[in-house]
């Protein structure tokens, strides 16, 4: 039997990111009756430690690079001088003022909506919360799970390193940039970060496991990748082993690669970036009669955000779904609609996939991705176009780079794309778009090319899989020597 003096209401939200936030919006569609449950500060990971710092810093990295790289069109420039404090000034400034923008925001809220606080399971619909005014309890009618993640670590390294080693959130935090860094893992947050800091002086060492750099998953990218970054960041991506040791106030990586060669360097710090972790583990999940999976997440559906039957919904990175801002928006949305209409659940169309790497040059992939595609043994064909010679990436310096598109054997219906190349960012939103809509290649083809633009190379690369589809299958390309831009 619930405790009588137990408060009650419909909706709990547990986690006041951007899933949180969006949940709570869509709840106040249906119900007044909600509390948004927060254990620390208000502001999302994207405002904080995440996309809006590491673009502040990509921009101060770009900045340095366009001086370094003037002479290539005639222009005599002198050498650009980093000011490390000045850098780190304008990232936290910058920083700041977006992550206090969501807290005006939320603390514009009814307060009697907020609790300040950690929360956990006492049973499938009782919750406990350890606040600044001590334990309670809450009872709600459904739950909302939207903890958010936090950056992993190798286990260990925290005792081996101590506070030498970092995560990417300890990054929007300095003062100065440091001399030296060794960047292990080469995946988003990695590479942007290692190209970055590369690019203001820092030297850099970005390690990887198995080739893999960024997201690309197509056999003809992944090369290509790693010939045109390669030339400029230093980088290990086919270790096998990594062990690292402290001396002093020095970091010694020493590294085994897949050939048998090893590979020793000192730093002055250690930037770990081999993943995210879920907030589920303060949960005590076992007291919500939930069904977890083997990462400890609750088995739901991605279309309802609902956990099996149950009054329980889960968005955002707390779901290991896809980790990224725009989907953390929508989970959220589609979690707080259920649990608001409960127990009218509906099935909410989720958008079409868009991943993009602000690396230079970017990378991204729209819709499916080439290994998606390959393990759902869809019959589909690819066109594909490089930037070495397309008109406008070589008038700007950009011309580096390749495009992959993909399109459906039987109905020409266009699936998805990879790309490394200039101008990603915006070429995957106009294909998701596509890919979303369910366009045909051949629609795509009636749409309008301005020129010069970089675009008029999607153009190339979707006749060249209009000419695929039309003849049948063929040979994977090998994007290090792909046709011509157009």
């Amino acid at each position: 039997m619930p405790d009588a003096h137990t408060p009650q209401v419909d909706v709990a939200i547990i986690g006041a990111g951007t899933a949180g936030l969006s949940a709570y919006r869509a709840v106040l569609q249906h119900t007044s009756s909600v509390r948004l449950i927060e254990a620390g500060v208000y502001g999302t990971t994207c405002a904080r430690v995440g996309c809006m710092p590491s673009k502040l810093l990509i921009a101060a990295a770009d900045a340095a690079h366009g001086i370094a790289d003037a002479g290539r069109f005639g222009i005599r420039a002198q050498a650009a001088v980093v000011d490390g404090a000045a850098v780190m000034a304008r990232v936290r400034s910058e920083r700041d003022r977006f992550a206090g923008l969501v807290v005006e925001a939320v603390e514009s809220w009814p307060q009697e909506h907020r609790l300040h606080g950690r929360a956990r399971f006492v049973d499938p619909q009782t919750l406990e919360i350890d606040g600044p005014a001590g334990r309670s309890r809450l009872r709600a009618g459904r739950i909302v799970i939207a903890t958010g993640s936090r950056p992993a670590l190798v286990p260990g390294w925290q005792e081996k390193l101590g506070d030498r080693l970092l995560v990417s959130d300890d990054v929007f935090s300095w003062h100065d940039l440091p001399g030296s860094v060794a960047v292990v893992g080469a995946g988003l947050i990695g590479l942007e970060l290692a190209q970055a800091l590369h690019r203001l002086g820092v030297r850099v060492h970005l390690y990887g496991r198995g080739g893999l750099l960024g997201p690309l998953s197509s056999p003809g990218l992944r090369p290509l990748a790693q010939q045109v970054l390669s030339g400029e960041l230093p980088m290990n991506t086919d270790t096998v082993a990594i062990d690292v040791a402290r001396e002093g106030d020095e970091v010694i990586v020493r590294s085994t690669l897949s050939g048998g060669a090893s590979h020793e360097a000192r730093f002055d710090w250690l930037l770990c970036t081999v993943g995210r972790r879920p907030n589920l583990d303060g949960l005590q999940l076992g007291n919500s009669g939930l069904a977890l999976g083997a990462s400890g997440v609750p088995a739901f559906d991605r279309r309802t955000a609902q956990a099996g039957s149950s009054p329980v919904f889960i968005a955002g990175d707390a779901a290991q779904d896809r980790p990224l801002l725009h989907e953390a928006a929508d989970e959220g949305r589609i979690a707080g609609d259920n649990a608001g209409r409960f127990p009218d659940v509906r099935v909410h169309p989720r958008r079409a996939p868009l991943a993009v790497v602000f690396s230079d040059p970017q990378m991204m992939i729209a819709g499916a991705s080439h290994a998606e595609l390959v393990a759902a043994g869809t019959s589909f064909e690819t066109g594909t176009v490089s930037f070495g010679d397309q008109g406008r990436s070589r008038v700007a310096g950009r011309n580096r780079g390749a495009l992959e598109v993909y399109g459906e054997r039987d109905t020409g219906r266009f699936l998805g794309a990879e790309m490394l190349g200039p101008a990603a960012e915006h070429i995957g939103s106009l294909l998701a778009w596509s890919v979303q809509r369910g366009d045909t290649v051949q629609q795509m083809l009636d749409c309008p090319f301005y020129h010069p633009v970089i675009e008029e190379g999607v153009r190339t690369a979707l006749r060249d899989l209009r000419r695929a589809l039309r003849m049948g299958p063929r040979p994977v390309p090998n994007c290090l020597d792909c046709g011509p831009g157009g």
